[in-house]
């Protein structure tokens, strides 16, 4: 297999030898709207961070999220049944979260099945990524962390600066930018005095990437490095419409850091229009080409890096179980090739 150099990922990861793919699970839990568009963020990024590797990427989601006839036919079509996770053999899982809709993780309708699979991930991973609401449902489950709501929505691209040693975030520069969009946040001192190693942080954000070793090494994010350059401007849109049908008070503010100045000026134009009398249909007027122009998504290259870095991981250390499982007599196979190139 050919050495490939990648100058925006500062590093060489093993190849997989052989033709083995790694297995990666992802459950997406993301609302409806957003459903579809998860799923091509994560298997653009897989296919960007997997380079010469290969990766199969197998679609799940939880049946005690609240669906409609729509994302239900999508589904059926494109995801497996649950219970083939529960019965498969993945090396590693990615769970998204949901919009939150109870003040706390436990009361929402689908934690049941959240907290098993947080029990499920730690004996059948290699490791696991939880996302935004999945990693404060799971650092709930496991130690009885509650996540703490905002004051208001935390929504835009964020400056985070490398704050742990790990092979996560080892190689390459020390601060990069990640899109978060969320309501809650998690304490950081509860997460240290519980044994979860910070990796990333920023100054307006918070925690943004943490780990904790079990059986499974769990990844935990609070940001999106999944985005594509217009993710945010989608969600934005969508709080707004949320506010001109009525369903919410208050009108959202726009993503901090993301928008052009132009862009800026033309959202606070149509706010006021949209202040001065709520009406859904004002939505059609929503300025979404002006801010498409010139979006772009700065925090690509670190996202890339990240999954990149997660899939050697996953590689290196099924070949370390693999290995440490062959009968004695019996040479192992060589699962990673010999020189450290990118997976």
């Amino acid at each position: 297999m050919s050495l490939r150099v990648f100058d925006r990922l500062w590093r060489r990861a093993p190849c997989l030898d052989g033709g083995a793919p790694l297995t990666i699970a992802l459950v997406n839990n993301m609302p409806d709207a957003a459903l579809k568009s998860t799923e091509r963020q994560y298997r653009e990024l897989l296919t960007s961070a997997s380079a010469d590797a290969l990766v199969r990427l197998r679609l799940f989601s939880l049946p005690e999220v609240s669906r409609s006839p729509r994302a239900l036919a999508h589904i059926a079509e494109h995801h497996e049944p649950i219970e083939n996770l529960w019965k498969g053999a993945i090396d590693g899982l990615i769970v998204t979260g949901n919009a939150p809709r109870a003040a706390r993780v436990n009361d929402e309708p689908y934690w049941p099945a959240l907290a098993r699979l947080v029990d499920w991930a730690d004996g059948n991973t290699i490791s696991t990524v939880w996302s935004c609401l999945a990693a404060h449902a799971a650092v709930l489950h496991l130690d009885g962390i509650e996540r703490r709501p905002l004051a208001g929505k935390l929504s835009g691209v964020f400056e985070c600066f490398r704050v742990g040693a790990h092979p996560l975030v080892g190689i390459g520069p020390g601060r990069w930018k990640v899109p978060h969009s969320r309501h809650n946040d998690l304490p950081e001192r509860a997460l240290a005095a519980r044994g979860y190693r910070l990796l990333s942080w920023s100054d307006a954000a918070g925690a943004d990437l943490f780990i904790k070793r079990r059986q499974s090494l769990f990844v935990f994010l609070q940001g999106h490095p999944e985005y594509d350059a217009t993710a945010l401007l989608r969600e934005y849109r969508r709080d707004v419409q949320s506010f001109l049908s009525g369903e919410t008070e208050h009108y959202p503010e726009t993503p901090i850091g993301y928008l052009a100045a132009e862009t800026e000026a033309a959202m606070r134009g149509f706010a006021g229009r949209a202040r001065m009398g709520r009406d859904p249909a004002l939505i059609t007027e929503f300025p979404m080409t002006v801010a498409e122009r010139g979006l772009d998504a700065p925090w690509r290259g670190a996202a890339i890096r990240l999954y990149a870095n997660w899939l050697t991981y996953l590689a290196r250390e099924r070949a370390r179980r693999a290995a440490w499982s062959t009968p004695v007599g019996v040479p192992p196979q060589r699962a990673l090739h010999p020189s450290y190139v990118r997976a």
